[in-house]
């Protein structure tokens, strides 16, 4: 009994110092100025949107409690110089209202879908990270002629792609442990309600726990794709694997032509670390984004 309550208190300091982590590191990001925003009504939303630049489009999906500015307040300026960055913030997330209906991939994926109908934006290309990517492989799914290329950062296609470990931390995940962060600061100064903080994250924690599996779907997908992912994710290596070769990856680039997809696999990057390495990121996106498809 006392190996299982220290592997519990172990866990659970884990998944506190993760979210901390996550917390501490985003808040160094200071927001660009939108060329455009506002409130977009999708499926019984005011679904919040900002809009960056001019070119072609990128859509950018953030990940689970953040907002536009907590995740890519440090890729937007850069991206934006020559590209039409539009984001938006998830069902009761930022400055998007909940409702009265469940936290899922794919009601995410029809809201965005809404929002770039809305904007008139027939094609585009989708970043999507953790929450994210899952978000946008649903994009992909069930609007297929709405998407160009995919960037999936730290997102599995499946809930078993999660490692082991990482699955059991996401049930201890508790709306106190984001007192007096950045996170619940931002929170409260965007929410319509700022004190539906407890059911948001409730909500938010019963969809991750949810399991899922889109592989069968995403194996018809045509979509080039790069992947994104730290050496020491929460995500499985092996599945890492599955996803690129999926996607056409796992080849020998010297015998045949280089696949349309590609696999990032950043050293010494955790999950939540990701983004601290804005400059690699800025790096790969454009020129994965401008690559011609063979």
């Amino acid at each position: 009994m006392k190996r299982i309550l220290k592997t519990y208190s172990i866990q659970k300091t884990s998944a506190i110092a993760a979210i901390l982590f996550l917390l501490t590191l985003q808040s160094y990001s200071q927001p660009a100025k939108p060329l455009k925003s506002g409130y977009a009504p999708v499926n019984g939303l005011k679904m919040y949107y900002e809009v960056y630049g001019e070119g072609k489009p990128l859509v950018l999906l953030h990940g689970s409690f953040m907002t536009i500015n907590t995740n890519y307040g440090m890729l937007i300026p850069e991206l934006s110089k020559n590209r039409k960055v539009i984001a938006v913030e998830f069902q009761g997330h930022g400055r998007t209202a909940d409702i009265e209906r469940p936290f899922s991939f794919e009601n995410f994926a029809d809201d965005v879908a809404g929002v770039l109908k809305f904007l008139k934006i027939d094609s585009t290309d989708i970043m999507g990270y953790s929450l994210g990517g899952g978000v946008a492989l649903q994009i992909a799914i069930r609007n297929p002629q709405l998407v160009r290329k995919l960037i999936i950062a730290s997102a599995p296609f499946k809930f078993e792609g999660w490692s082991a470990a990482t699955r059991a931390v996401f049930p201890m995940i508790k709306p106190e442990f984001f007192e007096h962060t950045p996170i619940k600061q931002a929170y409260d100064s965007l929410a319509p309600d700022p004190k539906h903080w407890p059911q948001f994250v409730n909500k938010l924690v019963q969809m991750v726990n949810t399991p899922y599996d889109f592989t069968e779907k995403v194996t018809s997908l045509k979509n080039p794709v790069l992947f994104i992912f730290g050496d020491s994710d929460g995500i499985l290596p092996e599945h890492v694997a599955e996803m690129f070769r999926l996607a056409g990856g796992v080849r020998n680039g010297d015998l045949t032509a280089l696949p349309n997809s590609q696999l990032a696999i950043l050293p010494a990057t955790s999950h939540t670390g990701l983004f601290a390495h804005a400059d690699w990121l800025l790096s790969m996106i454009p020129a994965f984004l401008n690559a011609p498809v063979k």
